[in-house]
């Protein structure tokens, strides 16, 4: 596992996880440490509060690992967790940290937890010694029970840890917790919720009052969330939107507008947050590494996580094509619901347990029956009925934009592409015709791989070609109101100037 060392304001403080989450900053005081760890692939954070050799956790993720180890090095007891919400992005370890140590647990009165823990309500105290308290806010919005914590020094307010209800220039989703029929409304009322948080909680904090949210820059817990690690209540009051609607009205419309997509996880993860989790190490240890080219069953889920160097020459037919990366986790949570079991088809046995540890961070460490390397010969599809692609043919095909659909709007590509986002594509298979062979493009080709594998999957039959293995070779220059482009799959160049009914304005 690496560790990284951070200084600053003269004292050096480590922090190590789950995947090497890094320790981004240290802030230091007279009478406490606050430690900040952070898991770079769900942008999320945990915070460390040291005083007087005790540690009070905040939002702690999926491996309690990395807090024991803090705890030791700097001679502290873990004494309590405290949690903002039931998470919907990762698994929190309040629950293993419970059984481990018989912590207690801080949690909203309003979540019905089940597992033991200390109901809060707005207004609590949580005295750690004669000059140091935590006072608990309600802050709904992002959820029904949804709090936040003011870390108090001296009687003056020093930090306030947020959870997902105030974000780095944003707020909180409202949409992640309510999935019934009268989910519009349910949305609407959360948002109504986050506004008065904003105006009678958070406004009448001081400015100095330094923020520190669950999680930051590329989660989907929220919608446009700045790229720091820190900020102040004075900074978001001047910088964040939802300080500056004129009205609840219009802050409503604001933050309902263009919500990301909702992966599968979610909602299972807030469950299993809500029950209290599974020890992690356990649970990764059980998951079998297979023999080479190992046989799963017929009618087995398979997903292959390989980079497409791997597939070029070793494809495996009907699997689905996840690659590992930074997002992994959130896009196999999208795509493969809770429910499913599947095998991984693997490089090595080091990015099989790379990817366990990280599925084990959105409790899927359970679903994997076992992964294997694969090297069976078999070219992976890089035609169309053995023909190259061409947009002068595109009528020929089914062109479908699995980007989002404000990206869609936004910055078309080909003007004949259907748009189906790759989180609703599932739902959306009937509206594809099956008369006509189908390509697949997104912006970088990571989406685009995805939603091909899912189509092949579905329709073995029918010929299927991602154009996101074409994109790196498109030459795109804008002229006026045309464009040229050139592109290149069998070795022979080929351009297309302006045809009817093809509009390609281009690729980002």
């Amino acid at each position: 596992m690496n560790r990284r060392k951070f200084i600053k304001n003269g004292a050096s403080m480590a922090g190590v996880g789950i995947l090497a989450p890094r320790l981004i900053v240290n802030k230091t005081a007279a009478m406490y440490h606050i430690e900040q760890f952070t898991d770079e692939g769900l942008s999320q954070f945990t915070y460390a509060i040291l005083f007087d050799k005790k540690i009070v956790l905040v939002d702690p993720s999926r491996d309690p690992q990395p807090f024991y180890d803090y705890a030791a090095q700097n001679d502290a007891t873990i004494i309590a967790v405290i949690e903002t919400h039931p998470h919907a992005d990762f698994v929190s370890s309040h629950a293993e940290i419970y059984r481990k140590l018989k912590t207690r647990i801080y949690v909203s009165e309003r979540l019905r937890a089940r597992y033991p823990h200390h109901p809060v309500k707005d207004g609590d105290v949580i005295a750690l010694n004669d000059h140091l308290l935590l006072r608990i806010l309600d802050t709904p919005g992002h959820s029904p029970d949804s709090i936040s914590i003011v870390l108090k020094e001296n009687n003056i307010d020093r930090a306030v840890f947020t959870g997902d209800a105030l974000l780095f220039g944003d707020v909180g989703r409202p949409d992640l917790r309510e999935y019934g029929k009268n989910e519009n409304e349910q949305r609407a009322s959360l948002a109504k919720a986050m506004y008065g948080t904003i105006q009678n909680k958070y406004a009448p904090l001081g400015d100095k009052v330094i923020v520190y949210p669950a999680h930051g820059a590329g989660s989907l817990c929220g919608n446009a969330t700045r790229n720091v690690t820190s900020s102040t209540i004075g900074y978001e009051k001047q910088n964040n939107h939802a300080f500056h609607h004129a009205n609840e009205t219009d802050f409503v419309t604001a933050i309902l507008k263009d919500l990301p997509f909702i992966p599968k996880y979610f909602p299972y993860d807030v469950e299993l947050n809500r029950a209290g989790a599974a020890d992690v190490q356990p649970g990764i240890r059980q998951v079998p590494f297979k023999e080479e080219n190992f046989q799963p069953a017929g009618d087995a889920l398979v997903v292959d996580i390989r980079p497409k160097s791997d597939l070029q020459d070793a494809y495996y037919p009907g699997a689905i094509y996840v690659p590992e990366g930074t997002k992994f986790e959130t896009w196999l949570g999208t795509v493969i619901a809770p429910e499913k079991r599947f095998y991984l088809v693997v490089q090595d046995e080091s990015a099989f347990n790379t990817a366990i540890r990280k599925l084990a961070k959105i409790g899927y460490e359970s679903n994997v029956e076992g992964g294997f390397v694969y090297t069976v010969k078999n070219k992976y599809p890089v035609s169309l009925n053995g023909k190259p692609f061409s947009l002068t043919d595109a009528n020929d095909y089914t062109i479908i934009d699995v980007r989002n659909k404000k990206e869609y709007d936004e910055a078309p590509i080909i003007a004949s592409s259907v748009n189906i986002p790759l989180p609703e594509l599932d739902k959306r298979l009937a509206e594809i015709p099956k008369n006509k062979p189908i390509v697949v493009h997104c912006a970088s080709g990571y989406r685009s791989s995805i939603a091909a594998s899912i189509l092949r999957k579905e329709y073995p039959q029918l010929s299927i070609l991602d154009l996101g293995k074409i994109l790196p070779v498109l030459e795109i220059r804008k002229h006026i109101n045309h464009c040229l482009i050139t592109y290149n799959t069998t070795g022979a160049a080929s351009s297309w100037r302006g045809s009817p009914g093809i509009r390609l304005s281009h690729v980002c």
